[in-house]
């Protein structure tokens, strides 16, 4: 309860200062975060030399400097959200390759967006619900209660849904999904405990399988998407070709062959934006 608390204070405070106040604020707050949190500086560095084998320790080390910094401003840009505005929100997100969301969308089947813990995403979502369709976040419960009440009731305001990540959530995920619905979600790390080992940067790791099986049993086609930070402080959001489940009758198989598809972009997007990665978690065996 005191960590609530103190993160509400903290919300108060941000979504009452100017942007880029808020900002500076942020970058003052992941400073003081690179020194406590050591456990988490660890193994963010560690999950970051997986992404980036040839990179040395100084670059390792000042890439997790600005991730720290990046996926402050991420929470200031979640912190200001009860104040924020679909019209004010929308000059800010770029988008490439918006051909691959209208082709998936077209299909009438809804869309399963797959990506990894980075960037700022309710401020893609929040306007792609306004404009496009409706959205919703398929994400893990936060703890404490409290926490995951504001998230959720901040999102709901914006026209984001916030499904959890179990049982009941996932049949809300099929429900939203046959309503033409998109569904965004990230793959890099197995929450649930259900996954199965994939190669990921080399190394086997465990992967849920929940969106390649949403696809085998639906039809639904799988749209890998990247929002990230751009220097300015805009966001681009990058959609990648479609992918659709061809199943083979061999449902393992599919299951693993659709799952390492999506593998191979999340390793795109993590090394082109290895700075915006942000997940200081135990992945791999060998992780810290």
């Amino acid at each position: 309860m005191l960590a609530y608390r103190g993160f509400r204070i903290l919300q108060w405070v941000m979504e009452r200062l100017p942007r880029p106040w808020a900002y500076a604020l942020a970058i003052v707050v992941a400073r003081l975060a690179w020194v406590v949190s050591r456990t988490a500086r660890r193994r963010l560095e560690f999950n970051l030399g997986m992404a980036l084998p040839h990179a040395d320790r100084r670059t390792i080390r000042r890439t997790a400097r600005q991730n720290f910094r990046n996926h402050s401003k991420a929470y200031a840009d979640l912190m200001r959200l009860p104040q924020a505005t679909v019209g004010q929100l929308k000059p800010l997100l770029k988008v490439r390759n918006q051909q691959f969301l209208d082709q998936a969308l077209a299909a009438g089947k809804g869309v399963l967006v797959v990506s990894a813990h980075m960037g700022s995403w309710e401020v893609a979502a929040a306007i792609w619900s306004a404009t496009i369709t409706p959205v919703a976040l398929f994400a893990e419960e936060l703890e404490p209660p409290e926490l995951y009440d504001w998230y959720r009731t901040t999102r709901q305001r914006l026209g984001i849904s916030v499904l959890p990540l179990n049982r009941t959530g996932l049949k809300q995920v099929v429900q939203a999904l046959d309503a033409g619905e998109m569904i965004v979600t990230a793959i890099d790390r197995d929450v649930a405990g259900t996954g199965i080992l994939v190669d990921f940067f080399g190394r086997p790791a465990p992967i849920p399988t929940g969106p390649a099986a949403i696809a085998l049993r639906k039809g639904v086609p799988l749209l890998p998407v990247a929002v990230y930070r751009l220097p300015d402080d805009t966001y681009m959001a990058e959609g990648w070709e479609p992918i659709w489940a061809q199943p083979t009758g061999d449902r393992e198989a599919d299951l693993r062959r659709l799952t390492e598809r999506l593998v191979r972009h999340l390793e795109l997007i993590i090394r082109q934006h290895p700075e915006q990665w942000h997940l200081p978690h135990h992945i791999w065996e060998s992780s810290p």
